[in-house]
């Protein structure tokens, strides 16, 4: 398999461990990653949150990391890119209301290329029109957005994933193995790349 070129989208008061984790991941088996946020460029910072099951009616938040972005959004072109990742949390309730925003995860669909969402991604995906007759997974309170863009609502534990076509999708960071493994089985590893870290 070769190195892809993987795009995510991320935005302040994003989910800590769903920007950071497959981040991290995808870069260690040697994809290479780039993570933008409209208005800001490599360098600058995106505040997160951290999202936690703490037995309350919904999930709690608390402050989390600063994390650095390493690409300018106004240089991206989606064209160059072969994998969109978009993690959850708050930020997509925002990103959504931005039309470049929504045009990059068009162009992905249209192009049939590798879409991973978690979460609250999938506002992004409603709001861009491109869940109709799709199977995906959110956050439960999500549900509603997913059927009200001609999606079907997978309703699956909270550390499971669905694959749909090109589209992987997940409700929440506890199902990490299950969607960055169904990720990697669709896009692999780069031949030879572990083999070398490891032995670095």
């Amino acid at each position: 398999m070769s190195v892809k070129n993987i795009l995510m989208i991320v935005g302040d008061f994003g989910e800590d461990y769903e920007i950071m984790v497959p981040f991290q991941t995808l870069a260690a088996v040697g994809h290479r990653v780039d993570a933008v946020c409209p208005g800001k460029a490599a360098g600058e910072t995106i505040a997160t949150a951290i999202h936690d099951f703490e037995g309350d009616q919904t999930y709690s938040e608390k402050r989390g990391h600063n994390f650095a972005l390493n690409a300018s959004f106004a240089d991206i072109k989606p064209e160059n890119y072969d994998v969109l990742v978009i993690p959850g949390g708050r930020a997509p309730e925002y990103l959504r209301l931005n039309e470049s925003v929504l045009e990059m995860v068009r162009h992905f669909f249209a192009a049939s290329k590798p879409v991973a969402a978690i979460c609250h991604g999938a506002q992004l995906l409603a709001a861009a029109g491109v869940l109709k007759g799709r199977n995906c997974s959110a956050y439960p309170a999500c549900q509603p957005d997913v059927e009200l863009a001609g999606g079907h609502y997978a309703n699956i534990p909270i550390d499971a994933a669905v694959t749909d076509g090109n589209l992987i999708t997940a409700p929440a960071w506890p199902a990490h193995p299950a969607w960055l493994g169904q990720l990697l089985t669709k896009i692999g590893a780069p031949v030879g790349e572990v083999e070398r870290r490891s032995a670095a």
